[in-house]
């Protein structure tokens, strides 16, 4: 599909790249880019099976260079796998939700490396090359020349340099990204709440209808109708995934049904292909979306994500002022400190970005994962 006004905008922090792909003005599509914290999602391994488990249906594989054992279904079709085998295999979903990775084994490409040492044998595509590949005819921003280095070749002469790729409205849309209330058309609003079991949330109707001459059941459905499409691209901007259920504002659940073709034809247009599996007794409108990449809400509230936050703020207070030769001096708790040690790329990406030395320093009075910035 092509999206003519379509742009895609890189912008480059600290250990970071955010990718946004704009319409006209507006955010369709956000993507967190750590280089070297990679998600690993396409990723391709020669791994060795560690054990059956038939009562899971499926076998743990265990994957070079990774702390946790990815999970293989039996419904992959390899048949029977004894315990020291090697297997050639792909991550289909990437660790999240306190589980580790989701592996598959249909459709791999012909021309991977022989041998029969377990490897990691190719890597899957970052995230701005698979919203490239979504978007063939989007012209790509980038903020940072780095960012083109990371690229394949094949993708640098759609690449145009700017001193900003997100505007102050653009960054006005990702920061909102953060919040847990979203505003929608008409004065309606969203709660979105994450839980381990499913993604909850609340459609309020504040003022929506206050001025609606109509029937005020006939008037709540328009402003739900009306809301829906606005609610279900926040779906694909944050990454909600899983079991999703869906408290519409103020309709009684008999009308709620009703609803269920605008959200099927909404979610038409999601590249996971979510089912709308339709309203519950309690008229809550049930969702799922496929599980692939980590939600924005993890990625945010990592420590990690917490931290590269952080960094990202300092850089943006120090960007475009001329360096002075004065090194910007971070304390760390010994969990920070050890977190900086295992990602030196964040000092290089740092001096590169705003002229100035970032200098962890270790200060044993502060908690394992605090950290300040110091004068």
């Amino acid at each position: 599909m092509a999206f003519v006004s379509a742009r895609i905008c890189a912008s480059s922090s600290p250990g970071e790249i955010r990718i946004a792909v704009t319409l006209d003005g507006l955010l369709q599509e956000f993507a967190l880019w750590r280089p070297d914290m990679p998600d690993g999602v396409g990723d391709i391994y020669r791994a060795r099976v560690s054990a059956h488990a038939p009562a899971l249906g499926g076998t743990f594989v265990t994957l070079p260079g990774q702390e946790q054992a990815g999970f293989l279904p039996d419904s992959e079709g390899l048949g029977a796998l004894t315990q020291g085998q090697t297997v050639l295999v792909t991550v289909t979903r990437s660790a999240q939700g306190g589980k580790g990775v989701r592996l598959g084994a249909r459709n791999l490409p012909p021309d991977l490396p022989g041998g029969a040492d377990p490897r990691l044998l190719r890597r899957g595509p970052t995230p701005l090359e698979r919203l490239a590949a979504r978007y063939p005819d989007a012209p790509i921003v980038i903020d940072d020349a780095a960012i083109a280095t990371l690229l394949p070749t094949s993708l640098h002469p759609r690449l145009s340099r700017t001193s900003s790729a997100f505007d102050s409205d653009l960054r006005a849309q990702v920061d909102a990204l953060q919040e847990a209330t979203v505003p929608l058309p008409g004065g309606m609003s969203a709660s979105i709440t994450p839980t381990p079991a499913l993604i909850a949330i609340d459609m309020d109707g504040g003022a929506a209808t206050s001025m609606d001459r109509r029937p005020k059941q006939t008037a709540q459905f328009a402003a739900n109708r009306d809301a829906l499409p606005d609610l279900m691209r926040q779906l694909r901007l944050r990454n909600l995934s899983g079991a999703i259920v869906v408290d519409v504002a103020g309709l009684a659940i008999r009308k709620r049904r009703a609803l269920g073709d605008t959200i099927e034809t909404v979610l038409r247009d999601d590249p996971l292909r979510p089912r709308f599996l339709g309203f519950t007794a309690l008229g809550l409108a049930e969702i799922v979306r496929p599980r692939v990449h980590p939600p924005l809400h993890e990625l945010f509230q990592s420590r990690e994500g917490r931290m590269l936050h952080a960094l990202r703020g300092q850089m943006q207070a120090y960007r475009g002022m001329p360096p002075n030769g004065q090194s910007v001096r971070v304390a760390c708790g010994y969990g920070i400190m050890q977190m900086m040690q295992d990602h030196p790329a964040w000092v290089e990406d740092f001096m590169r970005l705003t002229g100035r030395v970032l200098q962890p320093v270790a200060e044993p009075a502060l908690p394992a994962h605090g950290w300040r910035f110091e004068p």
